[in-house]
């Protein structure tokens, strides 16, 4: 039997890729996907999608969804006790194994591990060390797409909020960004790509700005 796998999904492109390298690999019985929803707003923490959109992800991808009820704001402490409970009900399901879709930052990954040393799951980082560049590419021509839904604009230009993830935009960031955005830069919200069964029609909408960043609210085609 393959070894039961859960994925942190923040409804971005990075996450949506490791959903793909997961399949890719057959090695892995894969659980579902587990997000944060901030329950003050109904949307996705950091990302600010709709959680109606969440959840289309999820059909699209054919796996149950996971979601982690936080408030906000949220202290960490908060937030780490939402994930103990979660981690209590993914090892009464016989899940073995938590991935995640770090690219390179170590303090990053170094706490996520801290978080499950100790309690059975392993986590596991199928895209780590790869080239970020090589990567945006790879991802952009294996049909996946995404759509800009909060930009940092101490890092990127506000302007480029609602944009589609291609290589346009990878050619109009500043030489300073990651082109996956792996600094915080720019956040995505996956609507189609070879991970998903359907694409997820959407559009952009109102553009906004809370805490320092902007954010374009990504509404679904009915």
């Amino acid at each position: 039997m393959k070894p039961k796998i859960l994925l942190s999904w923040s409804s971005g492109k990075d996450s949506a890729w490791t959903l793909y390298v997961l399949r890719q690999s057959r090695q892995w019985d894969i659980a579902g996907l587990v997000t944060t929803v901030n329950t003050a707003f109904g949307r996705v923490s950091m990302h600010g999608v709709r959680e109606q959109l969440l959840e289309r992800q999820a059909q699209a991808a054919a796996l149950p969804l996971w979601k982690v009820p936080i408030p906000y704001p949220c202290p960490n402490e908060v937030y780490e006790s939402a994930m103990r409970e979660l981690i209590t009900r993914a090892k009464g399901a016989g899940i073995t194994h938590f991935a995640f879709g770090d690219l390179f930052l170590q303090d990053v990954r170094d706490y996520r591990e801290r978080q499950l040393a100790g309690t059975g799951i392993t986590p596991v980082f199928p895209l780590w060390g790869i080239n970020t560049t090589e990567l945006a590419y790879d991802m952009i021509a294996s049909g996946l797409r995404a759509t800009i839904t909060c930009v940092d604009p101490r890092q990127i230009p506000a302007s480029l909020i609602g944009r589609e993830f291609d290589e346009a935009l990878l050619k109009d960031l500043p030489p300073s960004a990651d082109p996956c955005g792996e600094n915080g830069e720019y956040h995505t919200f996956c609507h189609a790509g070879p991970m998903f069964a359907q694409p997820i029609p959407v559009r952009t909408g109102e553009v906004v700005e809370r805490d320092g960043f902007v954010y374009v609210d990504i509404l679904p085609v009915t």
